[in-house]
């Protein structure tokens, strides 16, 4: 480390990024494409879902993915589990005001896949194409 800001940013970086700081554990989850994909689901339909509606929206989740993912969501509280008693019993699941914040960057991420899918589909088969002729044999 040069300068004395480059330190102060590094030690920065390592205080809000290390391995020690809790803040990983949120994005952890966050990062996972499924809390993504269940938080926009959610978000998208303006109202709580049951489970079976997530299952069949979500094309190529596990049932246990779901669960794990939904588990999570709420532990995190950005999502809530409302029960009602019924026979069966009927769950619902619904977003909470932090689910509801964090939605505008989830959402905000989405769009910008959207927009960019073309040139990060071309970026990798650029990539791809330069890869095979290092792999060609001379």
């Amino acid at each position: 480390m040069g300068t004395f800001d480059e330190r102060r940013i590094f030690e920065e970086w390592v205080a809000v990024h290390g391995r020690d700081c809790p803040s990983r554990t949120v994005i952890e989850v966050l990062a996972n494409k499924w809390a993504l994909y269940v938080l926009g689901a959610i978000r998208r339909y303006e109202r709580p879902m049951r489970f079976s509606e997530l299952r069949r929206l979500l094309d190529g989740i596990t049932q246990k993915m779901l669960t794990q993912t939904l588990r999570a969501l709420e532990r995190d509280g950005l999502i809530r589990r409302d029960v009602y008693p019924t026979v069966p019993p009927r769950v619902e699941y619904g977003l909470t005001p932090l689910g509801v914040d964090v939605g505008k960057l989830t959402n905000a991420v989405a769009e910008w896949a959207v927009e960019n899918v073309d040139q990060i589909f071309a970026a990798r088969s650029a990539f791809d194409d330069k890869a095979a002729e290092a792999a060609q044999p001379l």
